[in-house]
């Protein structure tokens, strides 16, 4: 029987309902870089300028035609997953996969099918750039929702068979010629995310769909067993032993899956790197605790254009004090969710 979610029109009427708690940061960053100006190192990314188009009409990014028309190699409330339509992991590799989250807080895994919808969803990223249009309305397309219901075996091994889905995803675009980085070292729920054996209650996963590198600010991560204050109550006052600090460079084809304990951070660009790094991650957690940001949206979600755009509008809000938007796309989120 198919675990499609159904529409979420009643849930979505509190969709507005941001999480209760935001990302475990201590009040300086010394403990990792010295604090810089916004536009020196691991400043927040702003969007990426327009080239030879015009920014899109904001009015415009409501109408599901508009989507279909400028981006037609795209899909909008197709197939997005069919339930034998899975990345296949042998069971000693789940087995591998799951001790490697409980003792270095995250794993690195592969999927040969990201490779096609990666080159689909950075073409689209691109554009919506050359557009003034934010990377996480790539949110709207079934190809970037497919991308994670393929993990589906893998997810549900470290939560349960009864996982859900997240209203918590973004998407990023980090040009090493505007000087931009990853987003800043943070927690996400930190220790209140493990369960008393180690094992997650939630967990994020992130999809480069371009080469990820150094140069263009790929993910770094300390390790949970490398972390003296990982799982802790002293876990907003870092102890970082620098050589431990693993860089996770990746390319189209692989994707990345970590606890929200972990410290983890987007990287610096550089300026001789000339290609972006683009990549897209959502949230999951276990289906027998407590929702951690409503609505939940089930174990495969297929949502119809309006609730993925009442979705997307609800990332805009939450995560405006990572990512800075103009005050156009905070406007228009905010009518979005009504």
């Amino acid at each position: 029987m198919s675990r499609r979610s159904a529409p979420l029109t009643a849930s979505l009427a509190s969709i507005a309902t941001i999480r209760t708690a935001g990302p475990v940061m201590p009040a300086s960053l010394a403990a990792i870089v010295t604090p810089a100006p916004q536009a020196g190192p691991l400043s927040t990314p702003a969007l990426p300028p327009s080239s030879s188009r015009a920014a899109a009409p904001v009015a415009e990014m409501t109408r599901e035609d508009f989507w279909r028309e400028t981006f037609p190699e795209m899909t909008i409330c197709g197939a997005v997953q069919d339930d034998d339509d899975f990345n296949e992991i042998s069971p000693n590799r789940l087995a591998m996969v799951s001790e490697r989250l409980r003792v270095e807080g995250y794993f690195q895994e592969a999927d040969p099918e990201l490779v096609r919808l990666s080159g689909l969803l950075s073409l689209a990223i691109d554009r919506a750039a050359s557009l003034s249009i934010p990377p996480v309305f790539v949110f709207l397309f079934d190809e970037a929702w497919r991308v994670f219901n393929r993990q589906k075996q893998t997810l549900a091994s470290i939560l349960g068979d009864d996982y859900q889905v997240m209203p918590a995803f973004w998407a990023w675009r980090i040009d090493p010629q505007a000087g931009e980085a990853g987003w800043r070292p943070h927690r996400d729920l930190g220790a209140r995310g493990l369960r008393a054996d180690g094992t997650p209650k939630l967990v994020n996963a992130w999809v480069p769909l371009t080469e990820a590198s150094p140069a263009n600010g790929c993910m770094y991560i300390l390790p949970a067993n490398r972390d003296p204050v990982y799982g802790t109550a002293d876990e907003k006052n870092w102890k970082v032993d620098y050589p431990s600090i693993r860089a996770l460079p990746g390319k189209p084809g692989d994707w990345f899956c970590w606890n929200q304990a972990v410290l983890h951070w987007g990287g610096q660009t550089s300026q001789f790197c000339h290609e972006p790094r683009m990549s897209i991650a959502l949230e999951f957690q276990r289906g027998d605790e407590p929702a951690f940001n409503k609505p939940l949206l089930g174990t495969l979600p297929n949502l119809g254009f309006e609730d993925r755009l009442k979705m997307v509008a609800k990332q805009i809000l939450q995560f405006q004090h990572m990512y800075a938007l103009p005050q156009s796309m905070r406007d228009l989120a905010t009518q979005i969710v009504g």
